[in-house]
């Protein structure tokens, strides 16, 4: 079998599957669509991929499940090629590339920089267990870069916050730990995908620019409802009862 770097294609189709949440079947259609490229093959069946293919994938579920995108809109979107579309509709997949950048804040159309795991550790008092079940539980990426681990700069708030959450008392001496966070990773998964069946059919029916639009004005929005809504049951959870 002929030899692979590592470092330049350090997965498997199985890690691409676990750490997207998609299965294989899926991601291989998405291939075959080219919304990712193909894999460094090393056999018939075989295929190693890269940080490239991961971060496109995390792209195209956040363009599919938070903007109800089309796939084929997708991937002009992500390649430019818009050889395809009228002059008009040029103009509106520009547009939604703009939104996207501004509003997802997604790696590719973010901050390229990274931050060692290293610092975060001896900057926020966070230890390297507490990273690695944070990115086992999807809320942080952590990559190789010059052979030491780093945390994309976009994903630095995840450790702060849970820094943030140990100073508050949510220690590890009252039991609690990385994986209580599964229960919010959980949940907001589940809406998501309420929010597909039931929001996409309709966004779906509209021009793209108006879907993006009503998207960018209504993500903050939904955001603010889930806080006060949050809120607003831990305060009646905590009302003293006759």
């Amino acid at each position: 079998m002929p030899s692979v770097d590592r470092e330049r294609w350090p997965y498997r189709m199985r890690d691409l599957c676990e750490a997207t949440g998609l299965d294989r079947q899926t991601i291989h259609f998405y291939i075959a669509k080219r919304l990712i490229p193909e894999g460094h093959k090393t056999g018939r069946n075989m295929a190693y991929y890269g940080e490239q293919h991961l971060e496109r994938l995390r792209l195209v579920l956040e363009l599919k499940t938070e903007r109800f995108l089309p796939l084929d809109t997708i991937r002009a979107i992500l390649d430019g090629d818009d050889r395809d579309f009228t002059p008009e509709q040029r103009g509106v997949l520009t547009a939604i590339k703009d939104r996207v950048a501004d509003v997802l804040g997604s790696r590719e159309h973010g901050d390229p920089r990274t931050v060692p795991v290293a610092t975060l550790i001896e900057r926020h008092g966070v230890e390297a267990t507490e990273l690695a079940e944070l990115d086992a539980l999807g809320l942080l990426a952590t990559i190789e870069v010059e052979g030491a681990p780093h945390v994309p700069v976009d994903d630095v708030w995840v450790v702060e916050l849970w820094a943030d959450l140990r100073a508050a008392g949510f220690t590890r001496e009252r039991g609690f730990e990385v994986g209580d966070l599964r229960i919010y990773v959980d949940a907001v998964a589940t809406l998501f995908e309420r929010e597909r069946l039931a929001l996409g059919p309709r966004l779906a029916a509209l021009p793209a620019d108006q879907a993006a639009e009503l998207a960018r004005l209504g993500l903050p929005l939904i955001d603010g409802l889930l806080g006060r809504l949050h809120r607003a049951r831990a305060r009646k959870c905590a009302e003293p009862r006759d």
